[in-house]
């Protein structure tokens, strides 16, 4: 099981992991194809397990994330495609994925398809927790965010429609100056 909080990054002296990791690059996440599931902090891990195999770890936008049986038959047909086998993929629920996994070119690509990316971080960077704690402050208050602007003409004046938008991580928001409905991309 991974430990890191953030993404893994390829290990530069290892080719075949290298080539792992770029063979996942390329696949994209079901729901929003303008992103692949790296970008997007799905994609957590590639390593060698004990027995030589490749080990691909991922963890759910949240925990009943529907895609995630297509993301891991996405990831098997590619790295079948890529002849890397064996394999197999492990699903890790901790540590819990968050938004602040999502990269600032994933963010671009987010707002450049119409969906506005989360605003400000999720909390998992608590400064409350002690340097070394690995604890993280559940909340069951919704934070006050401000609205988030719209992706098509960058206006703040937005207003939420729906809690939920096309996908449970989603709320569903209209843009006040051009009128224009817009899925906003929900920070957690």
């Amino acid at each position: 099981m991974t430990t890191s909080t953030a993404p893994h990054t390829a290990n530069p002296t290892d080719a075949t992991l290298n080539r792992a990791w770029s063979v996942l690059e390329a696949v994209p996440d079901p729901e929003i194809p303008v992103v692949s599931i790296r970008e997007l902090g799905i994609l957590r891990d590639v390593r060698h397990a004990a027995d030589g195999a490749l080990e691909v770890v991922i963890t759910p936008t949240y925990s009943g994330c529907p895609a995630m049986s297509q993301i891991a038959e996405d990831i098997g047909l590619a790295l079948d495609a890529a002849q890397l086998g064996p394999y197999r993929i492990a699903t890790v629920l901790a540590p819990a994925w968050t938004t602040d996994w999502i990269t600032a070119d994933a963010r671009e690509k987010l707002r450049a398809y119409g969906i506005a990316p989360p605003t400000g971080q999720c909390g998992s960077h608590d400064a409350n927790a002690s340097a070394g704690s690995k604890e993280k402050v559940i909340r069951f208050v919704p934070r006050s965010l401000p609205a988030p602007a719209c992706p098509r003409c960058g206006s703040a004046h937005t207003e939420r429609l729906a809690q939920f938008g096309s996908t449970a991580c989603k709320a569903l928001y209209r843009c006040i100056d051009c009128r224009e409905p817009f899925d906003y991309f929900k920070p957690y």
